[in-house]
């Protein structure tokens, strides 16, 4: 083998690792979160709040650190937080928290995850908690739930499933109209039936496949069931006037 090519395979070799080097898998921050933190803290935002808690929302506790901890320059703001837990993580104690006495007499000092989670997956969910729970974020959301809420079911239901995609009230689109389903059904129970296992073959002419709604809550199927059924009756009321 003459040197040039010796030294010709060596270049590419050395590129190649630098290119994996730089391809390397970028951690998820949301992954990591759900896997290691759930257990103990409710992730959601704005937090649902439970009786037997072991430990603070994951938003409060962001919140709190952002809080807490400070930084002369904003841009290291996020590095010292994420600084903060992946020393605390490790090995936690009473003197380094920010919790007030009485939250850490509720709940205890958190056992450290040592062996458990590495420095660069702390590093990974400190991120993500930075980002995904913020104020300004909290508050969106928070608007959006407050208009959801203002809204009649059945319209907040159709909004939020997208029934329209596939119905319309008074026309036969891909799937047959609400008021033709309504003039279907003397009950509710087949409707509910429906909407929370899917349905197929009950319409001759609609090949499409009713998918099961199975993240509905009871009290939105049955109102939307109600809904329907109750549409037969208005179109009657229409036709009389």
């Amino acid at each position: 083998m003459s040197m040039r090519y010796f030294y010709l395979l060596l270049l590419v070799g050395l590129l190649t690792g630098c290119t994996e080097n730089k391809t390397e898998k970028k951690l998820d921050g949301e992954a990591l979160l759900e896997q290691k933190c759930s257990k103990c803290h409710n992730l959601d935002m704005p937090p649902k709040s439970y009786d037997d808690e072991v430990a603070p929302s994951m938003m409060a506790v962001t919140f709190h650190l952002k809080d807490f901890i400070k930084a002369n320059d904003p841009s290291a703001h996020e590095a010292k937080i994420a600084e903060f837990v992946e020393d605390y993580v490790i090995d936690p104690s009473r003197s380094k928290s920010f919790c007030d006495k009485a939250s850490l007499d509720s709940y205890g000092v958190m056992p450290s995850q040592k062996g458990k989670v590495t420095v660069d997956e702390l590093g990974a969910i400190a991120k993500y908690m930075y980002d995904t729970y913020d104020n300004q974020k909290m508050l969106k959301i928070m608007q959006e739930q407050q208009r959801l809420a203002r809204m009649p079911l059945y319209q907040r239901v159709l909004e939020q499933q997208r029934c329209e995609n596939c119905h319309d009230v008074n026309k036969d689109k891909v799937a047959p109209s609400f008021i033709s389903i309504s003039k279907k059904y003397s009950s509710t129970k087949p409707l509910i039936e429906s909407i929370k296992n899917g349905s197929k073959g009950k319409w001759k002419n609609f090949k499409l496949i009713m998918p099961p709604f199975k993240k509905m809550t009871d009290k939105d199927i049955e109102g939307m069931a109600k809904w329907i059924l109750e549409l037969k009756n208005k179109d009657k009321t229409k036709g009389q006037k």
